[in-house]
């Protein structure tokens, strides 16, 4: 079955469109909700409640061609796990004064980081840095925007992203050094 007519047997209820929906992008929701909740089981339980909305909203959804159905029910994941966060207070904002040092990016150094690891650090980030880091990341949203979804200002929204991605940086630098010791000693 192509995603058209995966949605279209979804909308009439068909059980196999239900049951290829799920074996298609079951694994690609679950990665986005332990991207935002950090904790499998928790991102599971989210998943199933979100499936049955996908099931039950399909009224709701409208093909406008390959790719829009995940895009549909990603955004679906993504807000079933925003609502979690807020529902269980688990994003706590904090704000910061910003200096330059708090901006330094070197993308080189993610040469040679296995993306497994780089997907654990950014699941151990703090509540707060983490979702903002994935919403302005991965969902490409503006801080304009992650202010108006979170409920805080700009300003909040800004400052944890950037300490999200020097906690990263730190996290890199860790990983890269241990690498380096390891290679070291097994010389």
């Amino acid at each position: 079955m192509n995603e058209k007519d995966i949605a279209e047997g979804c909308l009439k209820g068909n059980n196999n469109a239900r049951k290829q929906l799920y074996t298609e992008y079951s694994g690609k929701l679950l990665a986005i909700g332990i991207r935002y909740l950090s904790n499998r089981e928790t991102a599971e339980d989210v998943l199933h409640d979100v499936f049955i909305h996908i099931f039950n909203s399909f009224d709701k959804f409208k093909y406008r061609g390959t790719g829009s159905l995940f895009a549909w029910v990603s955004k679906i994941m993504v807000n079933a796990s925003l609502e979690y966060l807020r529902k269980n207070d688990r994003v706590e904002l904090t704000e910061f004064n910003l200096t330059d040092n708090d901006t330094a990016d070197d993308e080189s150094m993610l040469d040679g980081i296995p993306q497994k690891e780089l997907f654990k650090m950014v699941t151990e980030l703090p509540d707060g840095y983490r979702t903002v880091f994935n919403l302005y990341v991965f969902e490409d949203k503006s801080h304009k925007e992650i202010a108006d979804l979170l409920g805080i200002n700009e300003k909040s929204s800004s400052s944890q992203f950037f300490r999200a991605k020097k906690l990263l940086k730190k996290k890199i630098n860790d990983y890269l050094q241990k690498v380096t010791n390891n290679e070291q000693r097994q010389r």
